[in-house]
């Protein structure tokens, strides 16, 4: 599989580096390792969502019981989830880091994944919800920690876009 395990090990060693001991998702072509990782790490809980918008909730009952945790989704995951992030994480004031899989951007071969990146990006900003993309393992440390600090201190969401740069290998 073209996805990179390498990298996909940086930013799941960068997760726990911040404190995450919690992570939501469903089933991705992107996060196929990372979900990995997550399942067979016994010092991570980690929630297989039946949709996005329950990731929401499980992040903010993680955030009540003193926990740190992180959503993982693509493009559509996100667009699907809205109306949690809004009705729960914005009007509540309660911090969300999401790791959204950037589908849909330069060299995409499905053109299923088209849409959701054309919106990805105009719906952050409509939200008003700081995001960066992580393009190189050597910015994901750092791109990680900085993300989680403003989530926690401006009780809010935040959202860092996973590149295909950073997640996708192709073969040789």
């Amino acid at each position: 599989m073209p996805v990179s395990v390498a990298n996909s090990q940086v930013v799941y060693d960068a997760m726990k580096g911040v404190g995450i001991t919690l992570l939501s998702a469903l089933p991705e072509t992107w996060l196929v390792h990372l979900i990995r990782m997550a399942d067979e790490d016994p010092a991570m809980t980690l929630v297989r969502l039946a949709k996005e918008e329950e990731g929401v909730g499980v992040s903010a009952g993680a955030h009540f019981a003193g926990a740190r945790s992180a959503m993982l989704l693509q493009n559509h995951g996100f667009l699907q989830a809205i109306n949690g992030i809004v009705g729960v994480s914005l009007l509540y004031k309660i911090p969300l880091l999401m790791l959204i899989t950037d589908r849909g951007s330069f060299g995409e071969k499905d053109p299923w994944q088209t849409e959701g990146g054309k919106y990805t990006r105009p719906v952050l900003d409509a939200l008003h919800i700081a995001h960066d993309d992580l393009r190189r393992p050597d910015e994901v440390q750092p791109k990680i920690a900085h993300a989680m600090t403003l989530a926690q201190a401006s009780l809010s969401p935040v959202a860092l876009l996973l590149q295909r740069d950073l997640m996708w290998e192709e073969p040789k």
